[in-house]
């Protein structure tokens, strides 16, 4: 590769970080959905200026995509106050979350993504600390073990979780304010797409922000994503952004009219074909279309529930005869006989 071809590579490079980071917004009254949480978290942040101290520790529940680290990002920049990042996963022991905690300064905010992933050891220290600002470190080991208190800054927890159900009852008790995030309607969506599409140097009509905005799954990081697809379809094939170009598009990508990616139509076409329609267990269907059954559960199902493809019971989940006619397949009922019905 020549020393061009590297400095136009840098420049591109350049150009889309620049883009990801100008897509989150900086501040509340920019951010767009979730009028609700919005006003509770203005309400939260001002009354903690106002007081001067420290906003309330923040837990953000809901499926991904919906702008939780983003309003972890505003909480620190409405506060005035520096943020630290990190996952659930990558704190597999109490020793790096003390790491953690003891280097934070005052009024810090520390986001820690998918927080129901923390190990117990490090879930079980994180109570002290949110509640006393302390935490006790063990110094030696059997008999001769001594606990060392160790203070701490004052500092606000946002913890953000896709699975609020599998936080222990004492650590969601501890936070002051639960957020409960929502998919967005087709009109916010529309939103997110006007504000994305002249960071991309891309002009596209009204049918076509529309159409993008009904296939997006609710979900304002698909609809960036989607977005991008169509300015790289309309960029290659040199066609203005329209309504055209967005379906052309999107029918490349193997997205359809309601949304629906190929693990979707995966997953309903198993339920479907394979097991006639249900029921059938989540690991039984992971295997069966060869994903994680955790994916499913928590990216796939959310979406098929709630346009009203799937319903889950007691003995697994089940296809609805909204699927059978989005899918062009009859049901067993609607393919018996009529006389023996």
């Amino acid at each position: 590769m020549s020393e061009n071809d590297l400095t136009s590579s840098n420049v591109l490079s350049e150009a889309e970080l620049a883009f990801e980071g100008a897509l989150r917004p900086s501040s509340l009254s920019e951010f767009v959905g979730q009028p609700k949480v919005r006003g509770q978290l203005e309400l939260l942040l001002k009354a903690a200026s106002m007081q001067n101290r420290t906003p309330d520790h923040i837990l953000l529940a809901g499926p991904p995509g919906l702008g939780k680290t983003t309003l972890a990002m505003i909480v620190a920049h409405e506060s005035g106050q520096p943020l630290r990042m990190s996952s659930g996963p990558a704190i597999q022991h109490a020793g790096d979350l003390a790491a953690v905690l003891s280097s934070l300064v005052p009024g810090e905010v520390l986001f820690i993504d998918e927080i129901h992933r923390m190990a117990r050891s490090a879930e079980e220290m994180l109570y002290l600390a949110m509640e006393d600002f302390r935490i006790d470190i063990m110094v030696g080991k059997g008999a001769g073990a001594t606990s060392v208190p160790l203070d701490l800054a004052p500092f606000t927890l946002v913890g953000a979780t896709t699975r609020s159900g599998l936080l222990p009852n004492p650590l969601r008790d501890r936070f002051g304010f639960t957020a409960h995030l929502e998919f967005y309607d087709d009109d916010d969506l529309a939103k997110v797409i006007e504000r994305a599409a002249p960071m991309l140097d891309f002009s596209l009509d009204g049918e076509g922000i529309a159409e993008i905005a009904g296939r997006c799954r609710g979900t304002p990081r698909i609809a960036n994503r989607l977005l991008r697809r169509v300015r790289d379809y309309s960029l290659v094939h040199g066609t203005a952004g329209d309504v055209t170009a967005v379906r052309e598009a999107l029918r490349l990508y193997d997205v359809d009219e309601l949304g629906l990616d190929r693990l979707d139509r995966a997953v309903m076409n198993t339920i479907l074909t394979r097991f006639g329609g249900g029921p059938v267990g989540l690991s039984t269907l992971a295997v069966s279309v060869g994903e994680e059954g955790e994916t499913i559960e928590s990216v796939v199902e959310p979406f098929l529930v709630r346009i009203g493809l799937l319903t889950r019971t007691p003995r697994g989940r089940m296809a609805t005869q909204l699927a059978y006619r989005h899918f062009g397949i009859a049901s067993a009922q609607e393919s018996l006989p009529l006389d023996t019905l």
